[in-house]
Formats: C-alpha cells, sequence, structure tokens
C-alpha cells in the first residue's frame, strides 16, 4: 500500500537506471529507452531474431525462418537478453518485482499499438509454466505481464484458453532437437480460438521451440494468426 501511494506522488524514476523521471505512461527514460528498449533495431519479423542491416537489406525474413518457417507468424520484443534487461527478468521471475511486470506490459502494449493491427477478434495468452516450477515460484511472471498488457491495449485476456498438459525439463541445457521433443505435447488448447488472432506472451525467447509448439497447438485448433510478445529476444 505504501509502495503504491509512493508512486502515485512521486515522479517516477526510469526503471533501468533510477536517475532521470520517466515518460509519460512508461517509468522510462528516453536515454535507457535508446540504449535498451530501442525498436529501431533490424529484426526478423518472424521470430525478432537480431539481424545486422547490411544482412537485412530490404528481407524482413531470417535465413532460418525462410528455411523452415515456424508456426507462429509474428514475434514482438522489447530487447535483447543481454545486461541489464537479463537482470530485470531475472529479478522478476526469482525475486517477485511484479512492478517489472507492470513495465515490461505497459512498453509491449505501447509497441504493439504503434503497430498496424488486425481486424480478427483478438485474445491474450500467457505461456503457462511447468507444474513443479509453478508451485515453488508461486506465481507465473509471463501471466502477469500479459494481464498488465491486455489491460493497456484493451484486448481480452483469456487466462485459462493455453493449458500445459504435460511437465517438462527446463530447457536451459538442451540443443535445439531435444528442445522440440520436450515440448511436443505439452500444450493443449481449451475453448474457442477458430478464426481468431493470439498474442502469446513470454518473457524471454531463445530457440522459440516453446512458443513455435504453442502456435501449432493453438493453428491445429483453428487459431488464425499467432503473435509472440516478448520482454527479451537472446542474441
Amino acid at each position: 500500500m505504501l509502495r503504491d501511494l509512493a508512486f502515485r506522488l512521486l515522479p517516477l524514476r526510469c526503471v533501468v537506471c533510477a536517475m532521470q523521471r520517466g515518460m509519460p505512461q512508461i517509468s522510462l527514460c528516453k536515454q535507457c529507452e535508446a540504449d535498451f528498449f530501442s525498436a529501431d533495431r533490424s529484426r526478423c519479423e518472424r521470430c525478432a531474431i537480431s539481424m545486422s542491416a547490411a544482412h537485412a537489406g530490404g528481407q524482413r525474413l531470417c535465413g532460418q525462418c525462410l528455411g523452415e518457417p515456424p508456426h507462429f507468424d509474428a514475434t514482438t520484443t522489447l530487447a535483447e537478453y543481454v545486461s541489464p534487461i537479463d537482470g530485470m527478468v531475472k529479478a522478476l521471475k526469482f525475486t517477485a518485482r511484479l512492478d517489472l511486470a507492470a513495465f515490461f506490459g505497459r512498453l509491449l502494449a505501447l509497441r504493439v499499438l504503434a503497430q498496424s493491427t488486425s481486424e480478427r477478434k483478438t485474445i491474450v495468452v500467457a505461456v503457462p509454466l511447468a507444474f513443479e516450477r509453478a508451485r515453488r515460484r508461486g506465481f507465473n511472471q509471463s501471466h502477469h505481464i500479459a494481464r498488465v498488457f491486455a489491460s493497456a491495449s484493451d484486448k481480452r485476456l483469456a487466462a485459462d484458453r493455453l493449458l500445459r498438459i504435460r511437465h517438462t525439463p527446463p530447457q536451459q541445457t538442451l540443443a535445439l532437437k531435444e528442445r522440440r521433443r520436450n515440448v511436443r505435447g505439452a500444450f493443449a488448447v481449451e475453448g474457442d480460438v477458430d478464426g481468431q488472432s493470439v498474442f502469446v506472451v513470454d518473457d524471454v525467447m531463445t530457440t522459440g521451440s516453446t512458443l513455435d509448439e504453442i502456435a501449432r497447438v493453438l493453428k491445429r485448433a483453428g487459431a488464425a494468426h499467432v503473435h509472440n510478445l516478448i520482454v527479451a529476444r537472446t542474441p
């Protein structure tokens, strides 16, 4: 309660540097936005991997997505998974810094609203945690980001539409093919997504195996378009 009161009464400081005042609607100063959250970086529009300006040219897709297109249609990311962004993500996940979830959700909303929007009926889902991690952590950071994003962008959060139906070991130590096998059949869709556009919210995207499997399941259930919204993309 005291923290909420302080946020209302005191000028909002930048969530990254804590020195400058944040811009309206978001606790981020212009310098830190330019340094860490720039929307101008050349990226593959499908998987959001960073591409050099020379490599990108007029091309909108990376070689991987051209050669082996994933099931999802687009990915929007806020930043690279490097310092200080990696520390912010870890602080959210492991020390319950839910104020950072609110920051990420609002910034994703601003980023998406600046893009062209689809006329399709749109819902927002969060990547579900594995059962043991959810029990141990006590919250799903992606759900908190998704909830703020949905509210800030005036879209509907469908909290129970995407389910994790099989426990999977952590992906971090697995090779690409092992990651794909690990998440195969781990998710299910409950309820109607037929003809809908789905925003899938997660904190970090590495190989995209989890998000690809989720998109596969959503498309099989009838979703027309799947757009990933992530905080950080590994280089």
